[in-house]
């Protein structure tokens, strides 16, 4: 992978475990009370507000389009550490029980990123970030329809893998967002 990329990768990373960690401080675990469709349906309500205004060209609410990446990229990562948890598991959980949690997914999907981009060569970089936008409303509706499905596949990734796509789809998009800045 590109070294650049790999930089740039660590650096979104880090901004988005910053805020999973002060809003953890802040809430606590109350998402632990989501099923996963319903993290799903969170996932789905930025990312359309996110397409909402690409569209619109203009926003009401003070929330940035960053913001809203980031957010995603966070419930993705809740979403992942839900599948790496049980009902048995405490639903009250202190960030110090989370980081690890949060790491391991995310290194998990930086992993799939290295494999994916040796295969595409950085083609992401030649993305508009409203088609990553769509790409990442694509997912989430297969995700819904697997969901459907009760999780069965027959030739398709899960929703595991969905949500590891859409986390690296979310920090394109804040890469390429800081390169236009």
């Amino acid at each position: 992978m590109n070294e650049q990329t790999s930089i740039q990768y660590k650096n979104v990373i880090d901004r988005c475990r910053e805020l999973f960690a002060l809003k953890t401080k802040d809430y606590g675990t109350a998402w632990r009370i989501l099923r996963l469709p319903s993290v799903t349906d969170q996932i789905m309500i930025k990312a359309q507000r996110i397409r909402s205004i690409q569209e619109k060209g203009t926003q009401k609410v003070g929330d940035s389009i960053a913001d809203e990446f980031v957010g995603i990229i966070n419930y993705c990562a809740i979403g992942l550490i839900q599948m790496q948890l049980s009902d048995d598991d405490p639903l009250d959980m202190d960030y110090e029980q989370l980081q690890p949690l949060y790491d391991r997914a995310i290194e998990e999907t930086f992993s799939l990123l290295n494999q994916k981009n040796h295969d595409y060569d950085e083609a992401w970089r030649d993305m508009r970030v409203s088609s990553i936008t769509d790409i990442i409303l694509m997912k989430l509706l297969r995700v819904k329809q697997i969901e459907d499905n009760a999780g069965k596949t027959v030739v398709s990734e899960g929703v595991r893998a969905n949500y590891q796509d859409i986390i690296n789809y979310a920090v394109f998009a804040l890469i390429k967002l800081s390169e236009e800045q």
